[in-house]
């Protein structure tokens, strides 16, 4: 075994491996860029290196500097994870020029499998059955669209490089191949420095199974079973579970050694990925898609029913042990499922978010394992990519693990930076994802309904009653006078009125009349706009029973109220400017914005012919200049954050009257980016 190991990467899956080197007693190395200098893996491993400033072309991605790295610190192999350089074959011979061991399989295995094309032709000769599709390599634009047409639309576009959704289009209109081919490219050339695309035919409604593969250098290739991916967002996992309840036996050992044959295929050596496309109405009819010469985002599930830990092995083979398994030996028991939490903010179509995490708390224990890469106050920001942590449950059949992770997710709390953990939540109660009936389409036909419209009205009755209640004891004496509770003497308690905004929602206020015993009345309308503030609340919805509040606890970490006879509990983290409180998965920072005017700030120029940054980002593209006509729907410009690209189209047809960013600009949420005046109409 090693006795130095350079982890090439960051966030959890470097928090990850760094664990089980610390089990191994192997002495571990962080390496982190400017923006990750106080980041949780560079703490936690035992040495540290700087390898370069924010942007990954110059420090996570920078061969050299990672192998310089490696040498001042005398490690003897380098672990790259997954992501950056995990499957780049020239990363993989650099090490081994530099007498690194590279823990992962042979630079050719990757050179093969990262190559989509050659990789489909090469198991096809295996024996393995592939998805119908483009063939051969450096395609043009015009070849691919002939190709599309000659497989009938819909079409899936893919990047030949790299993994993980990046650059894929799924095309259903021919008018639109052209666009879609551009921006792939794009995509694809930004995040694995080639634009080499491929085109297969489109499955409707298929489920996505993957099988983990591991294999020694001394001959041995085992698989151990399935993981079912299906439930994805722009191709993107967000839960896997382990097994599948679409694979009976028979099934699971077809696929599994059709997964071998892969392996084999290659030269394979090390933990892989091979992932299948299957039919739901006809599951035998799987098609292989590609191979992940890596560990696997989701590889916890798997090693929750089989008791192995994976990048253990990664290590123990990469330093030449033998594994001591034949298939036979390896059982599956139990369900596992996971879930990524990831910086984005459902309530904004899912764009990209960032912040810095004020409070943290993420479950461990009774069944749950989170694998993260966060700490309390270190900022999130949108260089790199958006997931932030794994949620992983185990449980003795799948309904148990499915309730664990439920429950694991309500009490997961990242404050200040907002989440999809609300969101997979409500999925994962969702009929369908109960029953198992799931396909790679079914988050996107379901996510609208699993996005709540509002905030709940505790919510605001807790900020409300937070900004309002009185100053905690200090020994000495309080001027009643003093506290803004609406007490009068002699007379009916007043109502005083507070303004609050959550980022994406209107403004709302709320009414606060105290009562005796410490209760207080509540109404709530919308907040209206500078002239008519307080005239300008329309209709005030009722609150579900009695219209009364009272704050039972509030400590620096921990609100509790009661609104309406039914309480809530919070977590809570102090911020200058507004309340920040996380419950159910679900977080909310509430702006205090008395007078209102403050929420109008910024936004004078704000309308249906303005066009703003939807997420903190890098404008990649402008398609356009002042003075050019453009009609309506028409791209204008691109905007690009961890790793996502977002298309900002014309509103309307007109004339670009403004134009304020150029491409390599960087922008924050919610920045002018070009004004479109309207075209009159004749």
């Amino acid at each position: 075994m090693f006795s130095t190991v350079l982890v090439a990467n960051r966030g959890e899956i470097a928090v990850r491996v760094i664990r089980t080197l610390r089990e191994l007693g192997v002495r571990s190395v962080a390496v982190f860029s400017d923006a990750d200098a106080d980041a949780r893996h560079v703490r936690e491993a035992d040495t540290a290196v700087r390898i370069g400033p924010a942007p990954a072309s110059e420090s996570y991605l920078s061969v050299d500097r990672l192998l310089d790295a490696a040498r001042r610190t005398g490690a003897e192999a380098v672990h790259p994870g997954y992501g950056f350089l995990a499957e780049n074959a020239g990363f993989a011979r650099a090490c081994a020029e530099a007498g690194l061991v590279f823990i992962g399989p042979p630079a050719d295995a990757i050179s093969l499998m990262g190559d989509k094309i050659r990789a489909k032709e090469t198991v096809a000769a295996a024996g393995v059955p592939v998805v119908p599709g483009s063939s051969g390599s450096g395609l043009t634009d015009g070849q691919l669209e002939a190709a599309a047409r000659e497989i009938g639309m819909p079409v899936l576009l893919k990047p030949s490089a790299g993994g993980g959704g990046k650059g894929m289009r799924l095309v259903r209109e021919e008018t639109l191949l052209a666009d879609e081919i551009a921006s792939a490219r794009r995509e694809a050339r930004a995040s694995f420095g080639d634009d080499t695309l491929l085109v297969e035919r489109w499955i409707d409604r298929p489920r996505h199974i993957e099988i983990q593969v591991l294999a020694d250098a001394h001959g041995t290739v085992l698989h151990l079973g399935e993981r079912e991916c299906s439930l994805q967002r722009r191709h993107q996992k967000i839960i896997e579970e382990a097994p599948s309840v679409l694979l009976d036996e028979s099934l699971r050992a077809s696929m599994g050694e059709a997964a071998v044959q892969a392996a084999r295929s290659c030269g394979y050596v090390g933990a892989g990925t091979v992932e299948f496309i299957v039919p739901g109405d006809d599951p035998s009819s799987y098609y292989f898609m590609e191979m992940n010469t890596r560990l696997q985002v989701e590889h916890p599930v798997t090693e929750l029913i089989t008791g192995l830990d994976l990048v253990s092995w990664q290590l123990r083979v990469a330093s030449g042990e033998r594994l001591p398994y034949a298939q036979g030996d390896i059982t599956l028991t139990g369900h596992a499922v996971e879930a990524r939490v990831c910086a984005e903010d459902p309530a904004r179509g899912f764009l990209p978010s960032g912040g810095t995490v004020l409070a943290l708390r993420e479950p461990q224990g009774g069944g749950v394992r989170t694998d993260s890469g966060l700490s309390e106050g270190v900022p999130v920001g949108s260089t790199y990519d958006p997931m932030l942590s794994k949620v992983i449950a185990y449980g003795p059949d799948r309904a148990t693990a499915l309730r664990r992770l439920r429950a694991a997710l309500a009490d997961t709390v990242v404050l200040g930076v907002p989440t999809n953990a609300g969101f997979l939540r409500r999925l994962l109660a969702h009929p369908a994802v109960a029953a198992g009936e799931l396909d790679t389409g079914l988050v996107e036909r379901e996510a609208d309904g699993l996005v709540p419209d509002g905030v709940p009205e505790e919510v605001y009755a807790t900020a409300a009653l937070l900004r309002q209640r009185a100053p905690a004891p200090t020994g000495g004496w309080v001027d009643p006078f003093s506290v803004p509770s609406g007490w009068r003497m002699g007379g009916t308690p007043a109502e005083t009125f507070h303004h609050f905004r959550v980022p994406g929602h209107d403004p709302v206020r709320v009414g606060l009349r105290t009562e005796p015993g410490g209760t207080a009345s509540l109404t709530f309308g919308h907040a209206g706009d500078r002239e008519e503030r307080d005239d300008a609340c329309g209709p005030v919805p009722p609150l579900p029973g009695p219209s009364s509040s009272r704050l039972v606890e509030a400590s620096g970490t921990r609100v509790v109220v009661e609104v309406g006879g039914v309480t809530h509990t919070f977590s809570r983290a102090g911020s200058a400017d507004g309340v920040w409180l996380g419950r159910d998965g679900d977080a909310w920072h509430v702006q205090d914005h008395d007078p209102v005017e403050a929420s109008l700030s910024g936004a004078a120029r704000s309308g249906a012919d303005t066009l703003a940054a939807p997420m903190p980002g890098t404008v990649t593209v402008v398609k356009v200049a002042v003075g050019d006509e453009v009609v309506a729907g028409q791209s204008l410009l691109v905007v690009e954050a961890m790793k996502m690209e977002h298309v900002i189209s014309a509103p309307h047809a007109g004339t670009v009257t403004e134009l304020d960013v150029s491409a390599g600009s960087t922008v924050a949420m919610d920045q002018i980016l070009a004004v479109v005046d309207r075209k009159e109409e004749s």
